[in-house]
């Protein structure tokens, strides 16, 4: 594993470095944004570690400015501001999975090990699902809706692959959770609810079928709903 550190405070940067090169991972590190990003976009690796608070450039738009070019590699963040705005906001610039400071080395690694296998797991069922005017093709991993192609971020498509799966049946937020994103996340964040919102402006903002629903009390369920003039 190939993995890119953007942390500014040298001591944790030395920690995180020598714990990650123990388990036989190959870490290159940059000490401020723009380095990093730089970094992040000349070469190739499996995983990028980015920090929020960074000089010259804050891990919030250098994270953005990765996904501009790049929707596959997978994104962990590191945060000192554990709330949820905070994490959400994160999350939102196209980070696959934070981790508040402090973190133990153990859990840190998990969770890298587990977005890597995420975003090279090849799927197992059929390639092309299709439903209403939306089409998922699950190996090349593109997305068509009412004919356009609908760009997605890693966990935006691993939503809703996961919704199109399990179409008709309503999912927890737990059972979203555990399958999307494949860790156990604080259950006080809604990151499930946040990207959900997101799908929804992706999927049904201009269109006449309704996909996505809220099933109060229980969670979010994918299948068919025409609208008619009153509801849209």
């Amino acid at each position: 594993m190939k993995v890119l550190l953007i942390e500014d405070t040298h001591d944790l940067a030395s920690v995180i470095l020598r714990g990650l090169e123990e388990e036989g991972i190959k870490v290159s590190v940059a000490a401020d944004g723009t380095t990093g990003l730089e970094m992040a976009l000349k070469y190739n690796f499996d995983l990028i570690i980015l920090d929020i608070m960074l000089p010259k450039m804050n891990g919030i738009e250098v994270c953005k400015e990765i996904r501009k070019h790049n929707s596959e590699i997978a994104i962990l963040m590191l945060t000192a501001l554990g709330s949820t705005e905070n994490i959400v906001l994160g999350l939102e610039s196209g980070a696959d999975d934070y981790l508040a400071k402090p973190f133990k080395m153990l859990e840190l690694i998990a969770r890298m090990r587990t977005l890597v296998r995420r975003s090279s797991k090849l799927p197992i069922t059929s390639d092309k699902i299709v439903m209403a005017d939306l089409e998922v093709d699950t190996e090349s991993k593109t997305v068509i809706k009412a004919g356009q192609l609908v760009n997605l971020t890693a966990t935006e498509y691993r939503l809703l692959e996961y919704l199109i799966k399990n179409k008709n049946k309503v999912l927890t937020r737990i059972q979203i959770l555990e399958n999307v994103w494949d860790i156990n996340f604080n259950m006080g964040t809604n990151v499930v609810d946040v990207y959900i919102n997101y799908l929804r402006k992706k999927m049904d903002t201009g269109s006449g079928v309704k996909l996505i629903h809220t099933v109060f009390g229980m969670g979010y369920v994918i299948k068919e709903e025409v609208l008619n003039e009153t509801s849209k």
